[in-house]
């Protein structure tokens, strides 16, 4: 659900952690971590990591370390449904509707303040970032776009067809397609958003990083080859995978757009949730999903777990140079 106005998409999300154990071992203990009673940190210390990621006025924070996130209904029934799911621990708590000078806001945890400086990586999980009733709205009004054909050859002056140069613009359906080709959103399954380090430095120029070898040096980076920090990582993914194989929310649901936020800290805790549901929808039922089968439109595959899998992988094979 991080920094500044430079990570759009990054800070504000990073806000609706749920707090990180000292140890792995604590986790296994605790796994309801909602249940925590926070050490709540002044507010001076959490508004510069609410302001970075996500459009302005869509977050506002609490005083009593909890996150306010502009309402939306998908969000909230998908969030309703996890507390009672065994995904619960992996994603914010979620304390229901309430309202801040006439808006409505899902109110959910806000506890970075279990870390010290932390480090932050976003990252949006699955081989594609649009719901399929997304692209059939576009078929069927289909409408040359400048503001996207701006946007592509902001990112590659070479992309756009000659018809789509000499309209200067470019239908949305193109866009979303052509957006996930860039990145390793299409090669491995998952791309990486931003990253906010300790020192306070951000990088969301990650549009075209898309091989496995690029992916891997901005892993090293955001850990600095902590090995410790590498392994606790690799543990919880392994651990979030087993629950998703068993979750019946995510069988029956298309997890479009939804991220993973990677935090630690310099005293070596670090944690993984999920975060960001606002275009994860249920299947008809009794339609389930297996999240690795590759997406062909109408079946409503989204790769999330086919992402989760190359995110391991390359952790594993991280560790394994060490």
């Amino acid at each position: 659900m991080i920094i500044g106005i430079v990570l759009k998409k990054l800070c504000a999300r990073v806000s609706c952690l749920l707090p990180c154990c000292e140890r792995i071992d604590v986790w296994k203990k605790n796994r309801n971590m909602v249940n925590w009673s926070p050490v709540v940190v002044p507010l001076k210390k959490q508004s510069p990591w609410v302001q970075v990621v996500g459009h302005a006025g869509n977050f506002q924070t609490g005083n009593d370390g909890k996150l306010l996130k502009k309402y939306c209904a998908c969000e909230q029934q998908c969030l309703q449904k996890l507390m009672e799911d065994v995904l619960q621990p992996f994603v914010p708590g979620y304390h229901g509707v309430t309202q801040r000078d006439g808006q409505d806001y899902n109110l959910m945890d806000n506890l970075l303040t279990y870390f010290e400086s932390p480090c932050i990586m976003d990252c949006k999980m699955g081989s594609r970032t649009y719901l399929e009733e997304e692209l059939k709205k576009a078929c069927k009004h289909p409408q040359p776009r400048a503001d996207m054909y701006e946007k592509m050859v902001a990112v590659d002056p070479e992309a756009p067809t000659p018809e789509e140069r000499a309209q200067q613009a470019v239908l949305k359906t193109r866009y979303m397609q052509w957006r996930e080709t860039l990145s390793s959103t299409a090669t491995l399954g998952f791309r990486i958003e931003g990253i906010k380090k300790s020192d306070g430095s951000c990088n969301t120029n990650f549009k075209k990083t898309k091989h496995k070898d690029e992916v891997m040096q901005a892993l090293e980076d955001f850990v600095d080859s902590n090995i410790s920090i590498l392994t606790s990582y690799q543990k919880r993914l392994k651990e979030l995978r087993c629950e998703l194989e068993k979750s019946d929310f995510f069988k029956t649901h298309e997890v479009v757009g939804s991220s993973l936020l990677f935090v630690h800290d310099h005293k070596g805790r670090a944690g993984v949730w999920m975060i960001d549901f606002g275009k994860t929808a249920p299947m008809p039922s009794p339609l389930t999903l297996d999240h690795r089968s590759p997406w062909v439109e109408g079946n409503r595959e989204d790769g999330y777990l086919w992402g989760l899998d190359n995110f391991i992988d390359i952790l594993t094979y991280m560790l394994s140079r060490h």
